[in-house]
């Protein structure tokens, strides 16, 4: 009996520690590896995340060339202190510059592309607070040591002991277990095998990511597995137990905005596929209440969904890169 996807493509940061080994597999296919971490006001933790990075892997093992921060518009101190740490810092809206200009974690991530020169990216978020360097070369191992594997995910919380390995199944938020999760076993139980499709760290080839469109907000990561799933197949993706990961947690009409995004790129994606017949537009708008003074006023935000292109048709890369 073949054995299934989640038993062939699942991994142990572990698997990986030896640096030397994924630094010499590194030089051998002549790769160059980015570093980039999206921020907005995350001066409290962009430091720890820098100096980690930077001592372990660029100067005690030389498997990054470059940590690249790309800021939504931060009101306090994080480009500052990215700046003082040694990361090459750039604000989004002047990327492209000549584009419209949108806000969101998916826009900053499109933007890297245009910005970077690695072959491979790495993106983490920047409000690790117990960061480590297994952040990055745990999502590197599958990519350096794999000629098949093109993607990795990050999953981590909760270990359960499954022979020598440890996997967390069970690992994933409130918005992975409520909307994601139902909506793959409903359109796509393959990929419930994807322990945690909404983690915010992974790490691919970039000629993944510039053939596939970013949607600019919270939908990123879902229309990420999605398309490369559609393009590839689910055989180039990995996913690596990172073990533990601690940062701030959401409120719940935060992660109600959140599950808005995620729901219209997904209906989105699967229309397209053809997969549904939508007799009706959705709307934009997600509305929830707030109790003021005894009466129930509504919040209403908006959501128009827009995606950015393919880098790859993006006529400015396509001369910087000479495709």
């Amino acid at each position: 009996m073949s054995k299934s996807w989640i038993e062939t493509n699942t991994f142990h940061y572990s698997d990986f520690n030896d640096l030397d080994n994924l630094v010499k597999m590194k030089k051998s296919k002549n790769l160059a590896i980015s570093l980039c971490l999206p921020t907005l006001n995350e001066e409290k933790t962009i430091a720890k995340e820098i100096i980690f990075m930077k001592s372990e892997l660029m100067t005690r093992y030389p498997l990054l060339d470059e940590i690249i921060v790309i800021d939504s518009g931060s009101t306090d101190r994080t480009l500052e202190v990215a700046k003082a740490y040694g990361a090459d810092i750039y604000e989004a809206d002047s990327i492209l510059s000549r584009l419209n200009k949108f806000k969101g974690k998916g826009e900053n991530l499109w933007k890297a592309l245009h910005v970077t020169k690695g072959d491979i990216i790495i993106y983490l978020d920047a409000d690790i607070k117990n960061i480590h360097h297994r952040f990055a070369y745990g999502l590197l191992g599958p990519l350096l040591l794999s000629d098949n594997i093109k993607y990795s995910k990050a999953f981590y919380d909760r270990p359960i002991a499954t022979g020598k390995n440890k996997i967390r199944p069970t690992g994933g938020g409130r918005v992975t277990e409520l909307v994601i999760r139902p909506l793959f076993s409903l359109f796509f139980p393959e990929l419930t095998q994807i322990l945690q499709p909404l983690s915010g760290e992974y790490a691919g080839y970039r000629e993944i990511f510039e053939k596939i469109p970013f949607p600019i907000g919270y939908g990123i990561e879902t229309s990420m597995i999605l398309d490369i799933c559609e393009k590839w197949g689910l055989d180039v993706i990995a996913q690596v137990d990172l073990d533990k990961r601690i940062h701030r947690n959401q409120d719940t009409k935060a992660l109600g905005k959140m599950a808005f995004a995620i729901l219209k790129t997904f209906f989105n994606r699967i229309e397209k596929a053809e997969l549904i017949n939508l007799k009706t537009e959705m709307f934009d708008e997600i509305i929830q209440y707030y109790l003021v003074k005894d009466e129930f006023k509504p919040d209403t935000m908006k959501f128009e969904g827009f995606e950015r292109p393919p880098m790859i048709e993006i006529p400015e890369y396509l001369e910087k890169y000479k495709k």
